[in-house]
């Protein structure tokens, strides 16, 4: 028989489980016999890809995000409350942590007794993996500090400690029933597991390869460099903060580092550059990079970013979240923000002046009959506003 706490094959002789030693015959606390099954726990619209990808992911080496989290002191917090309200303490915390996995599509691998093992990025591929594996660090921790009191009827509460890297690792094999011993195995997943073991609970921790590909989205602290078990030299550990928020001028925010040398892709720079030249020329056009995930679509465009400050052109940015609901127009909105100089630094009357006064530098006496639409489109008042 199966033990429905932790999974472990027992013989029917059995009174208690051999490896967690939860009593095999009591009755499985609400809803967490469901997590010993990945095919239960894992949503349907992620079974469904994931399973679609299963052949083209079976021993394959895959640039990923693991996210590692578990409960901070859970030895003695387990001794305080019993063995019977702390499995109502766990289920509650898998139950907060797998809607935040799932809802930045991340897969959860592996439960590891008071913590578990996520990957973004694999198998599902995704491009942005390390971005929604440090946006769901975040949602975790801001989810369990709001619910931490109640966790465990404490004034101290519960603390968790997360840690995440980003590398190359080489994934196993998914079979037809979603059984998770598909997992990745390599020196990306080492790290992220050292990494939460020396997070200070309550805090999340990042290499410098993950600080990398999320400094424009998220605010970081260097905390210094450590010598990892099993590293032969220290790394640089960053702690996570809070997001920054989507609305925000990307031109106020650090710049990705284009530290990746371009290879092959003379082509396709030449082209960008083209374009650029005509455009300071007077003469604009549309270019669009398309392609698969991980090709270097992003690289590209820090390349024609690069050409662009060289040349007489103003660089607007504007960006879509491919993880977010009920964002209409967001990459225009962002674009129109980044051209008229709106932040969060100004208030709503500074905002409709700015905008007025580039809206009248480009349109002139027609200003009246654009304003009221680009004001709405960027949820500024208009009633009351002169244009």
């Amino acid at each position: 028989m199966q033990c429905h706490n932790c999974s472990h094959e027992c013989s029917a002789e059995q009174a208690f489980c051999s490896a967690c030693g939860v009593r095999l015959d009591a009755a499985a606390p609400p809803g967490l016999s469901r997590l010993t099954d990945p095919g239960n726990y894992t949503p349907p619209h992620l079974v469904e890809r994931i399973l679609t990808a299963r052949s083209a992911v079976e021993g394959e080496r895959k640039q990923v995000t693991v996210l590692f989290c578990d409960i901070a002191n859970s030895t003695p917090l387990a001794e305080r409350l019993g063995a019977e309200r702390m499995h109502a303490v766990l289920n509650t915390f898998f139950e907060l942590v797998l809607a935040q996995v799932h809802r930045y599509d991340g897969t959860v691998n592996q439960f590891l007794g008071d913590g578990l093992m996520a990957l973004f990025g694999a198998p599902l591929t995704l491009e942005d993996h390390a971005r929604r594996a440090v946006l769901a660090a975040i949602a975790i921790r801001d989810e369990i500090t709001a619910h931490s009191a109640g966790f465990v009827g404490e004034p101290a509460g519960l603390q968790i400690r997360m840690g995440i890297n980003t590398g190359t690792v080489v994934v196993g094999k998914i079979g037809d029933n979603l059984r998770m011993d598909y997992t990745a195995i390599g020196d990306t997943t080492n790290v992220a597991a050292r990494l939460q073991g020396v997070a200070v609970p309550g805090t999340i921790l990042i290499a410098e390869e993950v600080r990398r590909h999320v400094a424009r989205h998220v605010e970081l602290q260097f905390v210094g460099t450590r010598l990892l078990k099993g590293k032969s030299k220290p790394i640089a550990l960053y702690q996570v903060g809070k997001a920054m928020r989507p609305g925000a001028r990307l031109r106020d925010m650090p710049m990705a580092e284009a530290t990746d040398v371009l290879v092959g892709r003379d082509v396709e720079v030449n082209f960008i550059k083209q374009a650029l030249q005509q455009l300071a020329a007077g003469r604009g056009s549309i270019l669009t990079i398309s392609g698969e995930a991980g090709l270097g679509k992003s690289r590209l465009v820090e390349a024609a970013r690069d050409l662009a400050h060289r040349l007489p052109v103003r660089w607007a940015e504007g960006s879509s979240v491919s993880f977010g609901k009920k964002l209409s127009y967001w990459p225009i909105r962002q674009l129109l923000r980044d051209c008229f100089e709106l932040n969060d630094n100004i208030n709503e009357a500074q905002s409709l002046q700015r905008l007025q006064s580039g809206l009248q530098c480009l349109f002139g006496a027609d200003t009246a009959d654009v304003f009221p639409f680009v004001a709405t489109l960027l949820s500024l008042p208009v009633s009351g506003a002169q244009a």
